[in-house]
């Protein structure tokens, strides 16, 4: 058996927060998760051991011992931020989107449309260029109602 190369030896005061970590009921499942790998680890147990009484890949599990020895507990506890692009529409542009929404539709229409809004955000200089599908989104995840 190959010897581990990320030891987990936790202070009382980590397997203290660990254990009310779990008591508590209130954290992601993917957090418990990690809290009770480390517990496991701590105690001895393999990788394969941990892996499958948490359901789990050894990968994962390597992965948050890791995490813990070459950081800290919140290291290996909490999400690490995604890549991702920056959101199109900031709170102004969203004030904007909601404004125009609101406001009566340009000269020959009945409504705005998606492809109305989003052809004005850009007009506007609010933001340099937009997708009708991120408009519908945003439209749709803050409830705006058509004016």
């Amino acid at each position: 058996m190959p010897r581990k190369r990320y030891i987990v030896d936790l202070t009382a005061e980590e397997e203290q927060e660990l254990h009310t970590l779990l008591r508590s009921g209130k954290p992601s499942a993917r957090k418990q998760n990690r809290a009770r790998m480390l517990l496991l680890a701590a105690e001895g147990r393999s990788d394969r051991e941990i892996a499958a009484t948490i359901h789990t890949g050894q990968a994962t599990v390597q992965r948050t011992r890791q995490r813990f020895v070459e950081g800290n507990l919140a290291g290996a506890l909490n999400e690490r931020p995604r890549c991702g692009g920056a959101k199109r529409l900031d709170e102004k542009g969203l004030a904007v989107l909601e404004s125009l929404a609101h406001s009566t539709p340009p000269e020959g229409r009945k409504r705005w449309t998606v492809a109305l809004l989003t052809d004005r955000l850009v007009t506007l200089q609010v933001v340099e260029r937009i997708s009708t599908e991120t408009v519908r989104q945003e439209l749709k995840k803050n409830g705006f109602a058509w004016g």
